[in-house]
């Protein structure tokens, strides 16, 4: 079966992380197995279409209303996800309905952990990478205040 790049795919850490759209049909996902991606984690509140025709690749959930931040503890969970698969060498990708508000704020928090630079930074380091990531105030001070946590 070939394989076709989900809309808004990209890699932040190639090889590591990598954000995009809702993936909707099996050739999306095929694409991430053959790209070294073994996680997707979903920030919807409900999970990708056709998810299960892939086994080889594990769905993650964490809810997150649209337009809002993550909480602290949801932008833990998606980083010590990240550090798991990362650790056994399997990439992981993220992704919310657009690849853009959700998905930009918890890549930027992940560039504040991997990169130790400032939540501004990474804010304007993401939407650099990925145009129209972080799309409210509160996902940008989610990351400024994960920043704060951190340092």
């Amino acid at each position: 079966m070939t394989s076709m790049a989900p809309h808004n795919f990209s890699w932040v850490d190639p090889g590591k992380v990598a954000g995009l759209a809702m993936p909707r049909m099996t050739y999306e996902y095929q694409y991430l197995l053959d790209n070294g991606i073994k996680h997707l984690v979903c920030l919807c509140e409900r999970k990708p279409p056709y998810y299960d025709t892939c086994p080889d690749l594990n769905l993650h959930h964490i809810k997150i209303a649209d337009f809002t931040p993550p909480s602290p503890s949801q932008i833990d969970r998606f980083l010590s996800l990240v550090e798991e698969a990362n650790a056994k060498g399997e990439g992981i990708a993220v992704h919310c309905m657009h690849g853009h508000g959700r998905t930009g704020t918890m890549l930027a928090c992940y560039l504040v952990k991997t990169r130790k630079i400032s939540g501004v930074e990474a804010v304007s380091e993401i939407r650099r990478l990925r145009p129209g990531s972080i799309e409210t105030h509160e996902q940008e001070k989610a990351v400024v205040q994960f920043y704060q946590r951190t340092k």
